[in-house]
């Protein structure tokens, strides 16, 4: 049974009515699993939908529109329900432990030109009991546990068996790399406000680390992707859906020998007529076991007539564990260097070359 909650409901929001320039993203329906015709499908759909964007809805994913909306008014108490004082004991130390579990505190990430980021994120370990939370969450962590355990078994899992299949791997292959109980992060409640933007980016473009990140849509617009033109589109909400951002990250890049790149995406300015509003974000990363190895599944078919690329030698490829923490530790802290492309900022994470976009 769903705890009431003790705090006055968040802020509710219409789609902003400015933007007419939206990136047409593929709805993967999960209802299609019913069926082995409907699941062949899915197959299909996924695989041409990283091919191409890189980024998809996900809907009839098992939440209902209620569910959802109780778990963003969850997302908004570490912001709103807990003080600045009780705030700072629960500060992650990201830089010292390539952890984010925790507070990030608005200003801790460079953005450009001296600016600081204006995002304040809580992040818990998908093991909502592995330490303590501020006490205003508390009575909430039941169903914190149950919608983190829903995203890996009900929307992760499934997305990996139709990407192992896609690779013409055996269907648990991806899943066998990605436990549950195995050590990882997982679980991002965000708060995005408008203070400081450098040219109104908040997060400068990117991809994300690890193998998958599932975002809950809502509906005050700042994301977009890097489309192949280089030009920029907007993410538009859809009611109850799943955004997969970056549904391959990094982690993926690596262990499909880049078949499926991550997709570049950042977060910007809301639209003129959302300013006024505050932006939550509930993120679930999926992250590969700590001790996995990050070299390319050279026994997949599809891979060995594609051609295999890597990032690195297989030797020198990082492992989940040191690759997360080493982009976790890093990044807002380090001087970025100038690419060789315009609007391209590099720098070197494990010996492997990571690019931020302007």
């Amino acid at each position: 049974m769903a705890s009431a909650l003790a705090h006055a409901p968040t802020q509710t929001a219409e789609q902003s009515r400015s933007i007419v320039d939206y990136a047409d993203l593929a709805i993967i329906d999960f209802d299609k699993f019913k069926t082995e015709a409907g699941r062949a499908q899915l197959v299909s759909e996924v695989h041409d939908a990283m091919k191409t964007i890189g980024f998809f809805y996900v809907v009839n994913h098992g939440y209902t529109p209620e569910q959802t909306a109780q778990l963003f008014e969850i997302a908004d108490i570490p912001f709103s329900q807990v003080s600045q004082e009780e705030k700072d004991r629960y500060i992650g130390q990201m830089k010292l432990t390539g952890s984010y579990q925790g507070y990030k505190p608005r200003g801790y990430w460079h953005i450009e030109g001296g600016v600081r980021d204006s995002i304040e994120t809580y992040n818990l370990h998908r093991d909502v009991t592995r330490k303590e939370h501020p006490e205003a969450l508390r009575p909430y962590l039941a169903e914190i546990a149950a919608f983190t355990r829903h995203n890996h078994f009900n929307v992760l899992q499934p997305l990996l068996r139709l990407l192992a299949l896609s690779l013409e791997l055996p269907e648990d292959s991806l899943v066998d790399l990605h436990g549950f109980d195995t050590e990882s992060e997982s679980y991002r409640l965000r708060s995005e406000e408008e203070e400081r933007q450098s040219g109104g980016i908040w997060f400068k473009g990117h991809t994300d680390f690890g193998s998958m990140t599932l975002l809950w849509s809502q509906p005050v617009s700042a994301l977009q992707i890097r489309a192949s033109d280089g030009t920029w589109k907007w993410v538009k909400h859809v009611e109850n859906a799943i955004i997969q951002v970056v549904n391959t990250g990094e982690a993926m890049d690596f262990l499909s020998g880049l078949y499926y790149k991550g997709t570049i995406h950042r977060v910007v300015q809301p639209p003129i007529d959302q300013r006024h509003l505050t932006r939550r974000s509930i993120v679930y990363f999926g992250f590969a076991n700590d001790d996995v190895k990050l070299v390319p599944l050279k026994e997949s078919p599809v891979l060995q007539r594609v051609g295999i690329k890597r990032r690195c030698a297989d030797e020198a490829a990082p492992t989940m564990e040191e690759w997360r923490k080493g982009r976790i530790s890093a990044y807002g802290q380090t001087t970025l260097k100038a690419g060789e492309e315009a609007g391209v900022q590099e720098e070197i994470i494990n010996g492997v070359l990571v690019k931020h976009y302007i």
